[in-house]
This record gives structure tokens, sequence and C-alpha cells, in this order.
């Protein structure tokens, strides 16, 4: 990381500006090396950079007027230099992007950071808590921003503040118990930031808090092992193969212990763009975790060689692997300990636990056993969080779900579906965002051909009417109040291998 630093106010002496540069290095270093960050931005030819810019009120006011039509001073100002959202970039590279640097290195710059000293010191004294914890929240702040997080969306600003929490304990900048819960209205730290968040709110680490992937053939049960977890419907099921096409995050807490389990599509070779992208997730995901979990039907016999790849490339990176063995309630217990020993003699897993899925049994013991392999660390997602996954997300699963469990042969994986509109209708008296009484949705269901279209439609327009109304049975539990669901038909020719119409999906790697 190179930080240009840029001086334009005149009351820190060069003493003082040597320390709170040195505080901006480490906040921003902290940032830019997380996972997040998309890996076309991690590359060891690669090197980022960013301005940092010093400057007193009257500057900072002039600025904030002038891009922001605000005429008041604010704390900290950022202009990127990258379309990103959430630390991934939404269009590719492009030489414009690029600068040549010394040792044969590629220097990509974020953008340009204002951060207004001034501003710093009053709401530190303000707030009860150092000048270096400001400052350092401030570019931690200015570093999220670079990266496409924003207070706009709603899971946006909760991983910025997540972040900015775990960069500040990381730099030993705790609270202290004197900081005011409310900001000024003219500053960027009054954006549900930590900074207005009480002290006691600040948890000590977890004793066991990480990811956890979950992997294995189509049919496996892996959506199925997802829900019955959670307690809720977070993944669809289907009896028929390949269901998982996205990777599904749930939450799993318990006493010390927070799970993000990921759900992964079924391992299988692929057959077009849309089997890569799947199976190119599944992997990512496994080598992301901290524990990679194998499930398998325990009636199907011996891991295939696709999984037997998954789990060499976890145990290369030196990453636990628990075997699952998966419908046990389908098969002789007496076939279960000779089973158990041939999976042994082929792979060290760090635990083999027979399970089903289906009916709870000894998934509590495979939840210990995985927790058991997680570090110590921070709360991933707030306890209230059960998945990553938006209402809008799901709905278009929900609907994939039925079209799977209506129609056969080829039509259900050729088809995908698209929200186009996802609107919300308060109630008069709502107390909150969640507080409505009907939910309209427009979606489209793309399929490739028009033999297809008409399959999906049925006689008298009575097959997609059955698809919506299953549907919308299971969005309006989610949504807990009453939905409009119009649905309609588009045919779009070889889509799964088409990539513009697989990002315009919702179908891009996990980088």
């Amino acid at each position: 990381m190179i930080l240009l630093f840029v001086n334009k106010q005149r009351r820190r002496s060069p003493e003082e500006l040597v320390k709170i540069k040195a505080l901006c290095e480490e906040a921003m270093n902290l940032c830019l090396n997380r996972p997040f960050v998309d890996r076309r931005l991690r590359k060891a030819n690669l090197v980022l950079s960013a301005t940092i810019n010093f400057v007193g009120d009257d500057f900072m006011r002039r600025t904030n007027k002038e891009y922001r039509g605000i005429d008041s001073t604010t704390d900290v100002l950022t202009f990127p230099l990258l379309s990103m959202e959430n630390g991934k970039l939404l269009d590719p590279l492009t030489d414009a992007d690029l600068v040549p640097h010394r040792d044969g290195l590629t220097e990509i710059p974020l953008g340009e950071v204002l951060l207004s000293l001034d501003k710093a010191q009053n709401q530190a004294d303000e707030y009860g808590h150092s000048f270096e914890r400001e400052v350092a929240f401030l570019v931690t702040h200015a570093a999220m921003h670079l990266l496409g997080f924003d207070h706009v969306d709603k899971d946006s600003e909760k991983a910025m503040v997540l972040e900015q929490e775990r960069v500040l304990r990381t730099m030993g900048l705790s609270r202290k118990a004197s900081a005011k819960e409310n900001t000024p209205s003219d500053s960027v730290s009054s954006q549900k930031d930590v900074s207005t968040v009480p002290s006691g709110s600040v948890e000590e680490d977890l004793l066991h808090s990480g990811f956890c992937a979950i992997i294995g053939r189509p049919n496996a049960g892996k959506s199925t092992l997802l829900n019955t977890m959670s307690g809720m419907k977070l993944a669809i099921v289907s009896h028929k193969p390949q269901t998982t096409r996205k990777n599904i995050r749930s939450v799993i807490n318990r006493d010390d212990t927070q799970i993000v389990f990921v759900d992964t599509p079924g391992l299988h070779r692929p057959n077009s763009k849309l089997d890569e992208y799947m199976v190119d997730n599944a992997f990512r995901a496994a080598g992301d975790a901290d524990v990679v979990l194998l499930l398998t039907d325990a009636s199907k016999g011996m891991p295939s060689p696709i999984e037997r790849r998954a789990c060499e490339q976890a145990a290369a990176s030196r990453k636990p692997v628990i075997l699952a063995l998966n419908k046990v309630d389908t098969v002789e217990k007496e076939s279960l300990l000779p089973l158990i020993a041939r999976y042994h003699s082929l792979f060290n897993f760090a635990a083999i636990l027979p399970i089903s899925a289906r009916t709870g049994d000894g998934v509590e013991e495979l939840i210990r056993e995985i927790s058991s392999h997680l570090p110590k660390g921070p709360r991933l997602f707030p306890e209230e969080e059960m998945t990553d996954q938006s209402e809008r997300a799901l709905a278009a699963e929900f609907i994939r779900e039925q079209i799977l469990h209506y129609t056969n042969q080829e039509i259900p994986h050729g088809t995908a579906v698209d929200i186009e509109r996802f609107e919300e209708r308060l109630k008069e008296d709502s107390k909150d965002e969640y507080d409505r009484d009907l939910v309209k949705i427009t979606a489209s269901i793309i399929c490739e051909r028009q033999s297809h279209r008409a399959i999906l439609l049925g006689h008298g327009g009575q097959m997609i009417k059955r698809i919506g109304t299953a549907a919308r049975i299971n969005i309006e539990r989610m949504c807990g109040c009453k939905v409009f669901l119009d649905l309609h038909i588009k045919v779009r020719a070889d889509w799964k291998n088409t990539p513009v119409q697989l990002t315009g999906l919702g179908y891009v790697r996990e980088d």
C-alpha cells in the first residue's frame, strides 16, 4: 500500500504529523488487506495507492460546498477513482486504472481522501476519546468508501460498522466509557458509525468465530442441512440435482460461538459457463473458509474425484476437513462402521460424523465439532442476522424452487429468475421499515427455448399460475405480510453460456 500525504493545514507540527501518518497507514492497510477486497486488486504484481490530504476547517467547508452542496465543515471526504461495490470491482480494470511503478509493479490509485484534523480533534474532545482513535476511525471510514461501501444499502452500512470496529480494536483504540452516543449532524460519524455506539456494546472476542464451507455432490443434502441448522428456510430444496447455484451464507450463533456457514453449489463436471461459475465458487468458498465440511450421501458410497480434489485443496492450505455422512436414516446402521473405515483410510479427516439433515439427528454434535476448529475472533455478523441473502434474492430462489418442483427434464436447469421490481408498502402506523402490509414483486422467468416457454405457461396459463401461487406462500412467510407476485416468461437463447446474461442475473465469481 502506498499512501501519499499532502499537508494543507498549519496547526499540527511536523512531529505530530509523523505520528498521524503512521496511524493512517496502519488503519488503511488493515482495511485493504481484508478478504472482501476484490482478488483482482490483491495480485502480487499490483500495489494499491491513495492520497490523504490533511486540511483545515475552511478548506473542508469550501470543498464540501463545491462537491456536496453543503455549506458546513465535515470531518472526512472521499473521492473514489474505481467503480466498486462492497469491495468488489464493478467493471474490469483498464489501462486508465493502472500506473507503472518501480520494481516491475503496477500501481492502482484508489482515490483521494480529505481529512480535517481540526474537526477530528473537536469530535475526539466531544466524544471523550483520544484524537488518535478519531483519526483511525475516520481513515477506516474513508477506506471503506474508497472500496465502494456506502450508507444507502443497509447491508453495506452494517459491513462498514463491523469493519470500523474491527480495525479500532486491532489497533488497540477501544472506546472509553465517557464516549457520547450522539454526534454532530454535519459529521460523517453521525451515520450509524461506531462512534455513536455506547462503549458497553463492544463485545470481547468470541471463543470460536469463523467461516465453514459446506461442499459435496449435488443432492447430498447441503441446503437441507443449512435450513435445519438455521431453523428457517434460507436455501431452496429439491430432489433434482444442482439446485443451489450461488453461495448462500447462514449465520449460526451459540453461547460463545458464531459460525458463518456457506452453502455452495454441488460439485459436478461443468457443461456450461453457468456450471463453471457454480463449481468455481464452490472451490473458492472452500479455499477461503476456516473449516471445510464435506457432506456426502451415506447411501452413495465413496466420494467422487471432484470431492477428493476439493478435500486435497483444503488440506494443502491446512484447513481442517470434517466429513458428515448424511441421510443415515435411510441406510442400515450395520453398514456405517465399514463405510466410516473406508473414508478414514482414504483421507485424513479432522472428524467423521453420521447425521441426518432431514431429521436433525447428529446436527448439534456436528455444530460443536465445527466450532472446536474455529479460531477466537470477533462476531462477524450482528447476532440477529440469520443470512447475508436479501429478501429480493430469496424471493427469486423461492420462485425457482417451484419451477424445479413442477417441471421436469431439462427445463428446471435451463431457467433463471430475474426480480425486476420489489416494492414495499408500509402500514400507516408503521414503526420501522419491516412493518409492511404489502410487497409487490415483478419477476421474469428466463428460459432457453420457445418450447420451454409453452411448458412453463401451461394450458391456459395454469402452470405459471401454479408456480406463482406456491412461491408466494413462502415469500409471504419470509416478508410477514401479503405479497402480490407478477410472473412473466422471457426466452433468452443459450443464456447459460452468455457472460453478459449471467452477470445480469447475478452469476458472478465471488472473488
